[in-house]
């Protein structure tokens, strides 16, 4: 199954995503338009310490009128490999420099209109540092269980997409007693 598309306009080109509306031609030979966020993909990551507990970050949000409690993340920068953005973003966000850098999962954010994707990440081996300052970011870095972060998903408390899956995915990958590790 695949739509073929016909013409493509872009609309609109910012510092991070870009807008394009591409005319496709469906299967029955109809012809269609699809609005597209083009997104240069991003990376989030799980930082748990030695206890188990999770850092996690609360930044103010536009879109959402919030602020909310997330997992470190970050856009990929043109021809960055996700593994090298995943360390950077945990040490300008946390200050924290990570030993093991594992991926979870990648995923696509919202097929039906995004093109970004996610690489979701757990690292561990943490060394502790001092965050860096970002110039157009305001974040405060909140350290608690990992297990009481997924409360905070089931509550409904953490309600950023992809601190949802890290954090769930996260649970999976650290060993419990009786359970082996994924």
């Amino acid at each position: 199954m695949a739509e073929p598309t016909v013409k493509s306009e872009r609309l609109y080109q910012g510092r991070v995503v870009g807008l394009r509306v591409d005319t496709v031609r469906l299967s029955n030979g109809t012809l269609a338009s699809r609005e597209i966020v083009e997104h240069p993909g991003a990376v989030c990551v799980v930082p748990l310490d030695q206890g188990k507990n999770v850092l996690l970050v609360r930044q103010y949000r536009k879109a959402a009128e919030r602020s909310l409690l997330e997992v470190p993340a970050g856009t990929l920068e043109p021809g960055e490999d996700p593994v090298a953005c995943a360390h950077r973003e945990l040490e300008e966000e946390t200050g924290c420099r990570a030993g093991e850098m594992r991926e979870l999962v990648s995923f696509y954010t919202s097929p039906g209109f995004c093109t970004e994707v996610i690489h979701a990440f757990v690292a561990r081996d943490l060394t502790r540092g001092r965050p860096l300052e970002a110039e157009d970011e305001e974040l405060e870095v909140v350290s608690v269980p990992l297990a009481e972060a997924v409360s905070l998903v089931r509550r409904g408390e953490i309600r950023d997409a992809k601190s949802i899956a890290a954090l769930l995915l996260a649970l999976d990958a650290v060993p419990r007693p009786g359970r082996r590790r994924l």
